[in-house]
């Protein structure tokens, strides 16, 4: 079924090449035209593709049917939580107090004004991991957190330096 639609695309896209052609020269001459070439080949079906937002008929249809069932749903949960049913409980306070993703983390680190600063700070990190203070997955994301630090730090020095540079060479 998509065969022909490719042959009629491409027998389009040698008319549209052809088309070019004979006007050649007028593109020459007005070289702001040769902009508009790749629109001139790249026009085929549907241009505007699907509206932004648009959604398929089926999940419509689904979300349709789950918003009718949603308050009988709700009501039949609440009642088997209330009714002792564990399970019904784990699912409400599951909804209402979403488990919290990691924990805050205390660990004394040095002040840190310069990139020479970090590595006694990664030290720190890479001792609080190994006395088991924090996780190792609790340190990876302190240590990312100092590497930002890091590419923050690097980036006004090197934001200073050019400045310096760019200063220095319109004294001259």
């Amino acid at each position: 079924f998509r065969h022909p639609w490719l042959q009629l695309n491409l027998i389009t896209a040698f008319a549209a090449g052809a088309v070019v052609g004979i006007f050649e020269g007028t593109v020459e001459k007005l070289v702001v035209l040769a902009a508009f070439l790749p629109v001139l080949a790249g026009q085929s079906g549907n241009t505007a593709g699907k509206p932004p937002g648009a959604r398929h008929a089926a999940l419509v249809a689904l979300d349709a049917i789950g918003a009718e069932g949603a308050e009988a749903v709700l009501q039949s949960v609440l009642q088997a939580a209330q009714g002792g049913d564990m399970r019904a409980a784990d699912i409400l306070l599951r909804r209402l107090w979403p488990e919290r993703k990691g924990r805050p983390v205390a660990v004394d680190l040095p002040a840190i004004k310069s990139a020479a600063d970090l590595p006694a700070a990664l030290g720190a990190v890479a001792e609080a991991v190994a006395a088991g203070e924090v996780s190792p997955e609790e340190g990876q994301a302190l240590a990312a957190v100092l590497e930002a630090q890091r590419r923050a730090i690097e980036t006004a020095e090197l934001e200073a330096r050019i400045a310096a540079l760019e200063t220095g060479g319109s004294q001259r």
